[in-house]
């Protein structure tokens, strides 16, 4: 399949990476491939192939550092109540956390998969068009945003996340779709057990009441950060608006040199 020259032109301009240091992988090559191969069959330690970011609230502060969420409409207000009351799901739910992986990390599970096969997988096969079939295209990046508090399934859609281009435009996802965790939270679900203590009254058949939120899951999205401008191993900022009908919307820091 002949991919775009343009894209092409990027990825090839990409500088290679040298020793140990990490960046984003657009378009898995064969040292890159070995190492994450070799991760995943314990021949080495395994190579960073993904990052988290944590955006939990402890003390008052997000898990992934004070610096992680900004207000990008609203004004601090929002992220100010956000803190506040990070399980308050009466103004909107909450992004939990955010997970960017590429190529790298789905190659890592392929082989895992074929050593749980008790096979042999190689970078030059992993490189074939068998499992680069299988995997994301050149250039995208995908994102799983770990929500919760949402009020129904249907809000799923409401959901906007846009990255920022190198000038300043808001770029759309190539494509989203959503992982099959959602339910409603736990503690919204839970119920004490029914007792009784009069062993000749008949009980009544269980029924099945049926599902109320708010939910959670995860959410997903996928990106091409070089056609945003943005290089492997640059800073990139996510914009997220959830569901809520207010103004807020929040800019979170990914840092693409963490993981490859």
């Amino acid at each position: 399949m002949r991919k775009p020259t343009h894209l092409m032109a990027l990825l090839i301009s990409l500088p290679l990476l040298s020793g140990p240091a990490l960046a984003w992988v657009p378009q898995l090559e064969e040292t890159v491939a070995k190492n994450v191969i070799d991760g995943a069959y314990g021949r080495r330690a395994p190579v960073p192939t993904f990052l988290t970011v944590d955006l939990g609230v402890k003390d008052g502060q997000f898990v992934a550092g004070p610096k992680v969420v900004t207000a990008y409409m609203g004004g601090p207000a929002c992220v100010e109540g956000w803190l506040a009351a990070p399980t308050d799901y009466s103004t909107g739910s909450r992004p939990a956390s955010l997970t960017v992986s590429g190529q790298a990390d789905q190659l890592f599970f392929q082989a895992q998969d074929a050593r749980d096969s008790f096979k042999n997988l190689s970078a030059k096969e992993a490189l074939g068009d068998d499992f680069a079939s299988k995997r994301l295209a050149n250039g995208e990046l995908r994102v799983d945003v770990a929500v919760r508090g949402l009020p129904t399934e249907q809000a799923r859609s409401a959901y906007l996340v846009r990255l920022k281009g190198k000038d300043g435009s808001l770029v759309a996802p190539v494509r989203s779709t959503y992982v099959n965790d959602w339910k409603p939270i736990a503690a919204a679900q839970a119920a004490a057990p029914a007792t009784t203590t009069d062993a000749t009254t008949a009980s009544a058949p269980a029924t099945t009441a049926p599902a109320k939120g708010p939910y959670q899951g995860t959410l997903v999205y996928y990106f091409e950060p070089l056609k945003a401008g943005l290089g492997a191993g640059d800073k990139m900022d996510l914009l997220i608006k959830t569901e809520a009908d207010t103004d807020c919307a929040y800019s979170v820091v990914v840092d693409l040199s963490k993981f490859q």
